[in-house]
């Protein structure tokens, strides 16, 4: 992200944050409830702790600090499909979505984005693999989730790695969610995949010696907490109580207890992500 486009979109956000004091509607406050609805198959970003089935995570910990800086609302939560969250988030299903999912300008027709995560696409392998460049996955097939950003980003990494230098293109093989994709790996049913890299370094601790990350990440972006354009008021509200957390040191606090404090961004932005 440029420092130009990061002013702006610091600027917009401070522009709706600041002419008023935000204030939470009137509707959930008298419920005294959120309705958050996620997709618990991405530790750690959100999933059920194995031991427990308590659903946990860095996203879980945001929001139910968020939930209790907005009056202590309690928060009902559901869990439905990763292709399955927008469609929650614009038929109210959920007040807002904050699961995993990464701001693209593709989205935003309908809905806007509070970035709070620094993100990126990823290679990885299994540990015995004999590629050690990512450059070594040209013509390979790779595997990834299908309704993320990372089916668009392999193919655009590959026009610029893959068939300039003479070799072949990617394969990219579709996978329902990152479980499906780490399981498709280690059947060998293909031969790397890509996931966010904020999931790596958890999946790395769950199964030791099993993965071997390739390369850096090979796009930028950020997820974000997602609002539907008509509810600028609880946008408005969530972004201003992100901000006296990010400020206070308990954002940065969640973020490292789940080891991603160097994923951390300086304050929330609005709709910043480039793609």
């Amino acid at each position: 992200m440029t420092r130009l486009s990061y002013l702006l979109a610091s600027a917009a956000l401070a522009a709706v944050t600041s002419a008023r004091a935000a204030e939470l509607p009137a509707e959930i406050k008298q419920a005294g409830t959120l309705k958050l609805t996620v997709n618990s198959t991405y530790a750690p970003m959100e999933y059920r702790d194995p031991a427990t089935n308590e659903l946990v995570g860095l996203d879980i910990d945001l929001a139910k600090e968020l939930a209790k800086r907005l009056g202590g609302l309690k928060i009902v939560w559901s869990e439905t499909p990763f292709a399955e969250l927008i469609p929650s988030l614009t038929t109210k299903r959920a007040d807002f979505i904050i699961s995993g999912i990464s701001d693209r300008a593709s989205r935003r027709e309908t809905a806007d984005f509070v970035d709070y995560l620094a993100t990126g696409p990823q290679f990885f392998v299994m540990a015995e693999s004999a590629a050690k460049d990512a450059t070594d996955l040209c013509g390979k097939k790779v595997g990834t989730t299908r309704s993320t950003s990372f089916p668009v980003e392999i193919e655009k990494w590959s026009k610029q790695n893959c068939e300039p230098a003479g070799k072949l293109a990617i394969q990219y093989v579709p996978g329902e969610n990152s479980i499906d994709v780490r399981n498709q790996l280690k059947q060998g049913r293909i031969d790397a995949a890509v996931q966010g890299s904020e999931t790596l370094p958890y999946a790395q601790q769950q199964e030791p010696g099993k993965y071997r990350i390739v390369g850096e990440p090979f796009a930028r972006g950020y997820q974000g907490i997602m609002f539907r354009k008509d509810d600028a008021a609880l946008r408005e509200v969530v972004t201003e109580k992100l901000a006296t957390m990010i400020a206070d040191g308990s954002y940065k606090a969640i973020l490292d207890k789940w080891g991603l404090g160097t994923n951390a961004v300086a304050q929330p932005m609005l709709n910043a992500a480039p793609q």
